[in-house]
């Protein structure tokens, strides 16, 4: 923790070197379009579904990077000097972004925390809420979420480019539109399941299991640090035996050593979900979660 601030504060200083040298301007100068900084991938899954071809989109987290840990360079943080829209998740996910935007000076910044106006779930774990804050910051990780943030989004689109307002507008309810249809479609699947359980690498799905009345247990915790106890390990094997658990599902970016060893001891199988916190086998938002609902749904069945 204490190398990461080291590694932050270094950046902003160096930063401050550069904005005495930068304006910010209302459109990016080369092709006319705003300039939109991200800090993650479903921040640009969202952003891309609104602004389309009337944005350019700088993505602050690599793709292959784990968000939770990522702490921007100065690189990083030059992209947001003369950017027209600056889009977070919030909720304790991106923990660099206050420093981060005291120190730079651009006073047409929008800042989107897109999380904002959603209803959270706390986060209950006392080691994690030290380290992170009090909330799930899986948000994006739920249509309901997802909803949400692409409507903060778009009005801050809006408000960049008032003039645009109609196509945003029209691109958001195509959005929405989707996001309902899917939630619709799969809202009516799972009240046909009696089981509602399934098992999860990291504890990323609280919102998509209130989206739909089911229940994760995971290997991991929200934050995905650490590994889990010889007890935790014996109470997930207990809960997958018991609930006849037939896949553990795995992420990326978390290590799935623990929930090979879980699966095998239970005889399930080990499938990879979509957390979509880095673009993953080239899917859009809409398509990483109608598969991460077909796959829980094919689970309980």
């Amino acid at each position: 923790m204490y190398k990461k601030c080291l590694i932050l504060f270094i950046s902003i200083c160096m930063l401050f070197s550069l904005t005495s040298c930068m304006n910010s301007s209302s459109k990016d100068s080369s092709s006319g379009k705003i300039k939109v900084v991200v800090s993650f991938n479903a921040m640009k899954e969202f952003a891309y579904a609104i602004g389309k071809d009337k944005i350019n989109i700088i993505n602050m987290t690599p793709n292959g990077t784990e968000p939770h840990d990522f702490e921007p360079k100065t690189r990083d943080i030059e992209a947001l000097v003369d950017a027209n829209v600056f889009i977070y998740n919030g909720l304790g996910m991106e923990s660099w972004t206050s420093k981060t935007l005291k120190a730079i000076d651009n006073r047409k910044l929008i800042i989107v925390e897109a999380s904002k106006g959603a209803h959270i779930i706390k986060n209950t774990n006392s080691d994690e809420i030290k380290d992170h804050g009090e909330y799930d910051p899986h948000l994006w990780i739920s249509l309901k979420g997802a909803e949400v943030e692409a409507k903060n989004i778009k009005n801050a689109f809006v408000k960049a480019d008032s003039k645009n307002k109609s196509f945003y507008e029209k691109n958001y309810n195509t959005f929405k539109n989707q996001l309902d249809e899917l939630y619709n479609s799969y809202s009516e699947k799972f009240k046909t399941t009696k089981n509602k359980n399934f098992v999860t690498g990291h504890a990323a799905f609280a919102y998509l299991c209130r989206d739909f009345s089911l229940n994760q247990q995971s290997v991991e915790d929200v934050f995905a640090e650490g590994e889990p106890s010889t007890r935790r390990l014996s109470e997930l094997t207990d809960f997958c035996k018991k609930n006849k658990v037939k896949t553990v599902f795995v992420e990326d970016m978390v290590s799935p050593k623990v929930s090979n060893t879980l699966a095998k001891e239970v005889g399930a199988k080990v499938e990879k979900i979509y957390t979509i916190e880095s673009k993953e086998d080239g899917k859009n938002y809409i398509e990483a979660m109608k598969a991460n609902l077909e796959m829980i749904y094919d689970s309980l069945k």
